[in-house]
């Protein structure tokens, strides 16, 4: 009788075990890690207002950096500030001239599978390029479309002047005409994310 009692109690008390075990909440699962949104490769485009011969280039790394660059009247930056660089590349045989520039990304917005980026120029064998910003905005073909490119000289992004003449505008960040102009040869990666949400205001 009391082996029969203590084997009871026993089982009473692995019953009561797995009740509490199963009752038990879940190990929360790790928060997932925000997406970062990015591009990155390289292509030539077909360009209509330059002579056949011309070889224009574009290439791009990039990532977001959200409310990195502080600056007064936004003290923590903005949802769009971003980092890496883009190279320019343009090639004028009957010229026997080929510009290029590099410049260090300040903005990036996507939205599907397009972007908008723009970066300052940091070097470059142009004349007046050096610290210069240049817009580019760049489409991530699908279903078989060509990718594609727009940037903001050329035929865009002309300012009038009050005497009627034309000048370049000066480009704003993450300000970009759509991507106007198809690749010909390579390609690029558009990863999109949302805005990153508001940090909380620093004490």
């Amino acid at each position: 009788m009391k082996n029969r009692t203590r084997a009871l109690a026993l089982a009473g008390s692995a019953a009561l075990m797995a009740t509490l075990v199963a009752a038990a909440p879940a190990p929360a699962a790790p928060a997932a890690a925000a997406k970062t949104a990015s591009v990155h490769g390289g292509g030539t485009v077909h360009y209509p207002y330059v002579p056949a011969s011309h070889d224009i280039r574009f290439t791009v790394d990039a990532e977001s950096t959200p409310w990195s660059r502080p600056f007064p009247g936004a003290g923590q930056g903005l949802p769009t500030d971003a980092r890496g660089r883009v190279t320019v590349y343009h090639a004028q045989p009957e010229a026997d001239f080929t510009g290029v520039a590099e410049a260090e990304v300040d903005c990036m917005v996507t939205g599907g599978r397009t972007a908008t980026i723009t970066a300052v120029v940091k070097s470059s064998n142009v004349p007046g390029w050096e610290g210069k910003r240049i817009g580019l905005s760049v489409q991530d073909g699908e279903r078989g479309a060509p990718d594609r490119v727009g940037f903001s000289w050329g035929i865009v992004n002309v300012d009038l002047k009050p005497d009627g003449s034309a000048a370049a505008a000066t480009v704003g960040t993450c300000m970009a005409p759509a991507p106007f102009t198809e690749v010909t040869k390579g390609g690029f990666k558009v990863t999109p994310a949302p805005l990153a949400p508001q940090p909380a205001p620093q004490p």
